[in-house]
Parts: structure tokens; C-alpha cells; sequence
């Protein structure tokens, strides 16, 4: 099978590993396992640009692609078309006519539920030109049902994770050592809790700090790693906190603290809340922090809700119950961490690597082909 990839999600080939966002990282991720495989003959067009500007350098590469596709569709002679976004799919609607590839589009979430006006109107065209919709997760997908689209032409797919980022996972010990000098925490007297991510609304951090910490019996530093809009509102929350001394907004931090972070951690915590015209397509950071060992505790949100499994993982909590989050992190802290913690490691290796997503990737690709010859 052939594939023409499309995607304006890489960054630049020098950028550092913690510039990236999710979806970058998932995008080359997808591509690298794709180029291993020899049943796949990728080729791909992709724009490497920072997010710095990244609006204005899509709209020409889009542009550009709006013309020049259907040369590239002949010159490489793809079995089938696939799209990193919704963003790229948009070329599907603008090209149609002028190409007879099945194209298929992979979705995160984000990209469905954009609050633009314009956009929102032009996504059910988009879903109409597409021979196929892969959607990181069943939340995703409804997203998509809502928005016109075929619930015969969509699927749920996760993302893969690379495994090989943590094939050498920090000893647990020697980590919250780091993380107690880096930060000047007692983590032998404090259990550690650990967010990561864009600190936007929809994560949840002031819900969690003003509604949780205060009812959470146990001894605890809670840790926010990342940067966001929400960052300079956060950090005023914190100084009028009476636990001001038990959280840490530690910005955006390089992946090697990140990954002592992970493996220090007692909890990994991801309390989201409902966001009008945003929501979490996945949760890639779950799976970071499961991978080093950490268990999740979690908001039963979205695309967080195929990513935990209650009881091999972490547990999800019904949003916006606070009292229920606090009581599952202190239950959770009575436990057996270490054997929950590999417990969660091998849950998600067993379903998550990309060599079994790309499986299921492939798989679905196939039946979108052969579904579009027995059309012709």
C-alpha cells in the first residue's frame, strides 16, 4: 500500500524534543513507524514551522497544495490519501474534483470542535469530501457525528506512543531526589502529585487547585509542569492559596527533568473540565507518566475516557466532583504504588505501541481502498 502523508504539524527538524506539542509529536511518530514497515510506502509533504506564526505559514502551504496536489496524486501514484488533521483535510473539499485517491483524515479533537463561526461551517463539506475519518478516540468521533459526518465513514482509533523514549526509565528514588533538590520539596515526608501540559482552561488546574487540593487528606506537592494563557492566572491563585507552599507552577521544563518528574511522581493528575468549542482528543501525557510507572487519577472526560482503564492504569472521577477526585487520590496513595505503577506500564505497552496502533491504522486504510475500487 502507498500513502501520501500530508501534514503542517512538525516542527523544525532542529527543535528540541520539549518544544513540541502532542500532536507534533504523535504526527512524526506516525510517520517514522510508517517508513519502518514494509507493507507501507510512504510519501509525504509536510510543513516544518514553529508555532510562532504557525497560522499564516499553514494558510500558504495550503494554498500551494490547493494547486499542486493533484501533480503530486500522479506523479506518486498513492493508493491513498492521508491527512494529519482536520486542518490539512480541508484540502480534501478544495481538491475532490480534481482527484479520484481516497482520502482519509485523522482528527484529535481540537480540530473538530474550533469555536470559529467560518470553520464550523465549512467541516461538514470536509467530512463530505473524505472517503475515511480516524478519530483518536470515541469522544472524538461523536464530535464528528454531530458535525455531519457518516458514522459508517468514521472510526476510533488511539494514538500510538513511542516506547522508546522510555526504555531507560530514572530510578524512582534517585528522581524525587532530583525533583526535592530542583524544587526544594520533602518528598519523604509529601506524596507527589504531577500534571503536565498547556495550562488552558480546559485542564482544569484552577477547578483542581480551589476545589480539590483543600479536601485531600493526605500529605502531598502537587507539581504543574507547562505553560499556557492560563499560566499568569494560575500563579496569582497560588500566592492567595492557604497551600501556597504545597504547589509548584514550574512552567515549561526540557524533557530530562520531565522525565525524572514522571518517575518521581506518586500520582499522575489530569482533572479536566468541559470547555465549549475546545476538548482533550487523547492524553498522550497519561501515557508518559504510565510508562515511567506512575498511575493516573483523572477527569471521565472526552478522549481521557478511552485512555483509562479503572483499575489497570489509574481511575477515572465524574468531572466536576471534587470531593470524589480528593477521596480516589487518597485511596490510591494507601495502595501498593509500586505494583499499580508497573501494572500501568505493561497496560499500556500491551495496547498502546505504535506498531499495534499502526496495525489497526493500516487495517482500517485497507478496507477504505478496497471500499472506493469496488466503487469504480
Amino acid at each position: 500500500m502507498k500513502i501520501l502523508y500530508i501534514s503542517h504539524l512538525h516542527p523544525p527538524e532542529d527543535a528540541l524534543l520539549e518544544n513540541m506539542g502532542g500532536m507534533q509529536r504523535v504526527s512524526m511518530q506516525l510517520v517514522h513507524e510508517l517508513e519502518a514497515r514494509e507493507d507501507v510506502d510512504i510519501e509525504t509533504v509536510i510543513l516544518h514551522a514553529p508555532w510562532k506564526g504557525i497560522e499564516v505559514k499553514t494558510a500558504f502551504f495550503l494554498a500551494k497544495l490547493s494547486f499542486t496536489l493533484p501533480f503530486l496524486v500522479k506523479k506518486h501514484k498513492p493508493n491513498v490519501i492521508l491527512f494529519s488533521s482536520m486542518v490539512t483535510a480541508s484540502l480534501a473539499k478544495i481538491t475532490r474534483s480534481r482527484i479520484d485517491v481516497p482520502m482519509v483524515t485523522i482528527n484529535h479533537g481540537q480540530d473538530v470542535k474550533m469555536p470559529v463561526k467560518v470553520y464550523q461551517r465549512f467541516v461538514p463539506k470536509v467530512f463530505e469530501a473524505l472517503d475515511g475519518v480516524i478519530s483518536v478516540s470515541a469522544a472524538t468521533r461523536e464530535e464528528c457525528i454531530k458535525r455531519g459526518m457518516d458514522p459508517e465513514k468514521g472510526v476510533a482509533l488511539p494514538n500510538g506512543f513511542d516506547m522508546s523514549d522510555f526504555k531507560e526509565v530514572p530510578d524512582r528514588k534517585r528522581a524525587a531526589q532530583h525533583i526535592s533538590e530542583t524544587f526544594g520539596v520533602d518528598l519523604e515526608k509529601n506524596h507527589l502529585l504531577l500534571t503536565v501540559g498547556r495550562q488552558v482552561k480546559r485542564k482544569g488546574h484552577a477547578w483542581f487547585i480551589d476545589k480539590v487540593m483543600p479536601l485531600i487528606k493526605s500529605d502531598v506537592v502537587y507539581l504543574a509542569i507547562g505553560d499556557g494563557p492560563e499560566h499568569e492566572a494560575l500563579k496569582r491563585m497560588v500566592r492567595q492559596s492557604s497551600q501556597k507552599d504545597d504547589i509548584i507552577l514550574a512552567g515549561r521544563q526540557p524533557d530530562d527533568l520531565l522525565k525524572q518528574a514522571y518517575a518521581a511522581a506518586d500520582l499522575f493528575i489530569m482533572p479536566n473540565i468541559p470547555v465549549e468549542g475546545d476538548m482533550e482528543g487523547f492524553g498522550i501525557v497519561l501515557l508518559e507518566a504510565n510508562l515511567a510507572g506512575t498511575p493516573a487519577v483523572a477527569a471521565d472526560l472526552e478522549g481521557i475516557k478511552d485512555v483509562i482503564q479503572n483499575g489497570a492504569n489509574g481511575f477515572k472521577v465524574p468531572v466536576y466532583e471534587a470531593e470524589t477526585f480528593a477521596s480516589t487520590i487518597d485511596e490510591v496513595l494507601k495502595d501498593n504504588l509500586g505494583e499499580f505503577g508497573n501494572k500501568a506500564r505493561n497496560y499500556v505497552r500491551e495496547n498502546f505501541s505504535w506498531h499495534s496502533v499502526a496495525d489497526r491504522y493500516i487495517s482500517y486504510l485497507r478496507q477504505v481502498i478496497q471500499k472506493n475500487h469496488s466503487r469504480l
